[in-house]
């Protein structure tokens, strides 16, 4: 099977997937970060098919929208068999998949540069205007506050403590999404958060003020 047929295939089978998904990471956001993982392959030379599927595929697996991460890579890698994907690019995009969530600070490292630009986009989605959008649709989703004021902000978690342990939409922030700018893998990447980094800031100076509160933990 051709490369674009596969494409065009798993963009189908992706949207049909996610199109109705509540927490922000429905098919627009799978859109939006495969459009700036294309954009981030070009400039920093990565191969184009890989970083396209991967991005395509990601959530699939993820435990914020399936309810077994084993379960969701194998029904990807059944996926990309059912499509005649050789067995080395199979590989190379689950390693990426399997590994490119933050977790709460304790997501492993890619080496590659496909794993690297595709990191790169789903953080930048995570962050900026859009960013603060999906931070209070995922938090609502998850029956959290806006704002506790009374919650200490977490340094150190584990993945369970991350993902099940009390927080806020604004606690939210500053346990990871004022954490990606400096943890973005590519350079390209970096100039892209900077924007984003910086609104998110002022949004919150915004926010500090409303409440009539100084804000804690900048």
């Amino acid at each position: 099977m051709e490369q674009e047929q596969v494409i065009d295939a798993t963009e189908n089978f992706v949207r049909q997937t996610l199109l109705g998904e509540e927490s922000g990471h429905d098919w627009y956001h799978i859109e939006r970060v495969t459009t700036t993982a294309k954009k981030l392959a070009a400039e920093e030379g990565a191969n184009l098919f890989i970083v396209t599927l991967a991005a395509l595929l990601h959530d699939l697996a993820d435990d914020k929208v399936v309810d077994s991460e084993d379960e969701g890579l194998r029904n990807i890698q059944n996926w990309l068999l059912d499509h005649q994907v050789n067995q080395e690019d199979q590989e190379h995009i689950l390693m990426i998949i399997l590994h490119m969530s933050f977790k709460g600070g304790n997501g492993k490292s890619l080496e590659t540069i496909e794993g690297q630009v595709v990191q790169d986009a789903d953080r930048l989605d995570a962050i900026g205007a859009v960013g603060i959008a999906r931070c209070f649709t995922y938090a609502g989703k998850k029956g959290q506050p806006i704002y506790e004021p009374d919650l200490a902000v977490r340094q150190e978690m584990s993945v369970s403590e991350y993902r099940h342990g009390r927080s806020s939409a604004i606690h939210h922030f500053y346990e990871k999404l004022l954490k990606l700018k400096e943890l973005m893998n590519t350079r390209s990447g970096y100039r892209m958060a900077e924007k984003r980094h910086q609104l998110m800031e002022l949004y919150l100076d915004a926010f500090f003020e409303e409440i009539g509160e100084l804000e804690r933990g900048r």
